[in-house]
């Protein structure tokens, strides 16, 4: 008995020794730090911030303005594409006119610079339309003053719909959908027209959107047919509302969709693309890089969310045809949708109250979204345009990485930035200066490179990467 309980003893003793050993392993290996990889050369990008004029104009996006904005929208009853194109108060004739009104009194504070155009076609019966019918766009353009011939484009829908997506007589009243976009848009139209972008800003309200982006697709096609530098579009589309189907809210995060491989790519250059890792280096995925480093901050009190996909399953929206057309363009959508507030006959069911209603709507909310859209937009416009011709030198062997790209006149430097292959936004940065090529001690095996351009005020491009040969 007494030799039992010695060995037991000894047995407790070695168990406790042997748990202290791995303990102290465990404790180890948690306090171990690992090196970052790739190590490389740089400094920590830090985030661009908005300058002293572009905090200004940010201060001045009002939520009493977005509120006017959906409730005068809501007001005209219906706004389905097919509803009247004539009566003064309802339909969405008397909508796109209200629209068109309100930008052409911006653009009379531009000086000129602001122009304002309604173009349009005849849509013939397809699908969900079941007549022959009108869809116009309303478009305000705002001239850059350095760099006119670069475009940026910021839009939202005016139409609306409720459950019969043909029907034209019934309310649709669209206040989250798409009436807070548009509101976006107008504000942001509002804001700017006093302003000297660099580049060229357009603001467009798209009908047709519910029936098959027929307006945003007339857009895209004409200015791509136009030959016109389109380097980004930002759609809104459901930015009017922080409160989910459960009752919680998220007020400061916005999603952002971005679309990984252009849908203009041949399989050719899709493979050669996966061959290289580049799947998540588009010109899209760098537009929304470039959007949510920009536009995430203290400014807009607002987190960019970047969601890898097109759009949210089963549905679409209006920077699809830009996308189709080869122009990078994202969407931004709010956090959490309630889908009784959209699509919906106005009703109360099982006290349930259904219907895309204008006291779903939170306007601070939707003013935040318009400050991300701003932040981004401006950003661009002063910056250089995204730099062009961007190769990597594959001619030798090496553990450098040697990259050259064409050099913008309008460019003051410009600066490679490179990430892990597996980061999902740029980490570092190197400024290079006024040159086309730059060579860096780092393997190209090891990392994805870019090159930004900057301006001589300080704004910089989006990053471009390397070109996808035809």
């Amino acid at each position: 008995m007494l030799l039992f309980k010695t060995f037991a003893a000894l047995t407790a003793a070695l168990v406790s020794l042997v748990s202290a050993q791995v303990s102290s392993f465990a404790d180890a290996q948690l306090h171990l730090e690992i090196a970052p990889w790739p190590p490389g050369p740089g400094s920590i990008l830090v985030p661009q911030q908005p300058d002293d004029e572009l905090t200004a104009m940010m201060a001045e996006v009002d939520p009493a303005h977005i509120e006017a904005t959906i409730t005068k929208l809501v007001s005209f009853g219906t706004r389905n594409t097919m509803s009247s194109q004539t009566n003064a108060t309802r339909g969405i004739g008397a909508a796109r006119d209200w629209i068109q009104a309100q930008m052409e009194g911006f653009a009379a504070t531009s000086g000129g610079r602001m122009t304002v155009e309604v173009a349009g076609f005849i849509q013939e019966v397809d699908g969900a339309i079941i007549m022959p019918t009108n869809i116009s766009n309303v478009v305000a353009t705002l001239t850059g003053s350095v760099d006119p011939t670069r475009v940026y484009l910021v839009g939202g829908h005016y139409d609306s719909r409720n459950t019969n997506n043909s029907d034209f007589t019934n309310d649709a009243p669209g206040a989250d959908d798409d009436a807070s976009g548009v509101a976006v848009v107008l504000e942001l139209a509002r804001v700017m027209a006093t302003h000297k972008p660099g580049a060229t800003l357009m603001f467009a309200a798209f009908a047709g959107e519910e029936q098959g982006l027929f307006g945003s697709n007339f857009l895209a096609t004409t200015l791509a047919s136009k030959g016109m530098n389109i380097e980004g579009m930002l759609n809104n589309d459901i930015v009017g509302s922080s409160t989910a189907d459960d009752g919680t809210t998220d007020p400061f995060n916005i999603r952002m969709f971005t679309q990984g491989l252009p849908s203009t790519e041949t399989l050719a250059q899709l493979q050669l693309r996966a061959t290289i890792g580049a799947e998540n280096d588009s010109p899209i995925r760098q537009l929304g890089r470039f959007v949510a480093e920009v536009s995430s901050n203290s400014i807009t009190q607002m987190n960019v969310q970047m969601d890898y996909r097109q759009d949210r399953y089963l549905r679409g929206g209006d920077h699809v045809p830009f996308i189709e057309q080869g122009f990078p363009a994202v969407r931004f959508t709010e956090p959490h949708e309630n889908f009784a507030h959209q699509h919906q006959n106005v009703r109360v069911q099982d006290g349930v109250q259904f219907g895309d209603l204008i006291e779903f709507c939170d306007f601070e909310f939707t003013a935040r979204v318009a400050r991300v859209n701003g932040v981004a937009l401006w950003s661009l416009a002063q910056a250089p345009g995204t730099p062009k011709g961007l190769t990597m030198d594959l001619s030798v062997l090496t553990n450098n990485s040697t990259l050259k790209w064409t050099d913008d006149p309008l460019a003051a430097s410009y600066e490679v930035v490179w990430r892990a292959s597996e980061d999902p936004f740029w980490t570092h940065v190197i400024p290079v200066g006024k040159v086309s090529e730059a060579t860096i001690l780092l393997s190209k095996d090891n990392a994805q490179f870019g090159v930004r351009a900057v301006g001589a005020n300080g704004f910089k491009s989006p990053a471009a990467f390397q070109a996808i040969a035809d």
